[in-house]
């Protein structure tokens, strides 16, 4: 991410298994202070409900819950509404129920174990898609018997939103948080935008395209990112509940905001190059090659 010619300022924590930066206008010092030290606390707030690796979470609470109804706080209930809705709108392709799926090829713990070989015995591929068995009412959600929800990605571009919002309500008047290049902008940033490159899926030290933003937000979706073996990675196919193999490997989105983004990546990761038809993407191929609905160097604005 490229800063812009004025003064800015940057913030640098980890938190979601990922690094986390906030770059924002920093011409009011405390401002900029006040808006990294909120970012941070969301982060840390929204990881302790939403991580499936530890045991306090909220969602490993709604998780082992499964078959009765639990009651869930209103930031849980609102993401699970949000990706209850983006299941309908991408008839599953966007499956919120894929967490046994996951589990099965592979994916029992956290990543930093399993690229030290810590992980259970391979399963065979487990059926996904039911997402329409979930019931959310209020703030009673109940899951069905045996199913188990993987909000990994888009509770990290949920947060990014809710982050990038705080940050100028503190100050600044423009905002951008990054969450392992899951990002959006918030504000007007001076111009030209901001610079992103798109990296290489095989060499993440290597860009293959360079955008710049002036609104909204960037989600990619990778088959090499959290992989594991051979044909193993954390990005489930529901139509199977095997690892995908569209023949993209790479799919970076654009939307109005980062949760959004999120869903389409994936939704373009699954779908193919068909994607280019109504996602604003850039898709990287199993044979190498680049296909793009969006120019270099030009703004994408909503």
């Amino acid at each position: 991410m490229r800063s812009p010619a004025s003064a800015s300022g940057h913030h640098t924590f980890r938190a979601m298994g990922t690094d986390v930066t906030l770059l924002a206008d920093a011409d009011d010092v405390d401002g900029f202070r006040s808006a990294a030290e909120r970012v941070e606390r969301i982060f840390v707030r929204e990881e302790l409900r939403f991580s499936r690796f530890r045991p306090e979470s909220e969602l490993s609470r709604v998780n082992a819950r499964a078959g009765r109804t639990t009651s869930v706080s209103s930031g849980f209930a609102t993401l699970v509404a949000f990706a209850l809705e983006a299941a309908r709108r991408t008839r599953g392709r966007f499956d919120p129920t894929v967490l046994d799926a996951v589990m099965a090829a592979g994916y029992d713990r956290d990543f930093d174990e399993l690229l030290v070989g810590a992980r259970g015995a391979l399963r065979p591929p487990r059926p996904c898609g039911r997402w329409p068995e979930v019931t959310l009412h209020g703030g009673e959600l109940r899951l069905p018997d045996g199913v188990g929800l993987d909000l990994g990605g888009v509770a990290k571009g949920w947060t990014v939103d809710l982050a990038a919002d705080a940050a100028v309500r503190s100050g600044p008047r423009w905002a951008v948080v990054n969450a392992g290049g899951d990002l959006r902008i918030v504000g007007t940033p001076p111009s030209p935008g901001i610079g992103v490159a798109v990296e290489d899926p095989d060499d993440r030290e290597t860009e293959i395209l360079r955008l710049v933003l002036g609104s909204g937000a960037l989600a990619t979706s990778s088959t090499t990112r959290r992989a594991w073996g051979a044909g193993l990675h954390h990005l489930i196919d529901p139509s199977t509940g095997a690892p995908a193999s569209s023949g993209v490997i790479q799919a970076t989105t654009w939307a109005a905001t980062c949760a959004d983004a999120e869903v389409a990546s994936k939704e373009a990761l699954l779908e193919g190059e068909r994607a280019l038809d109504h996602l604003p993407a850039v898709l990287v191929t199993d044979d190498g090659c680049i296909a793009t609905n969006l120019g270099a160097e030009v703004e994408v604005a909503a």
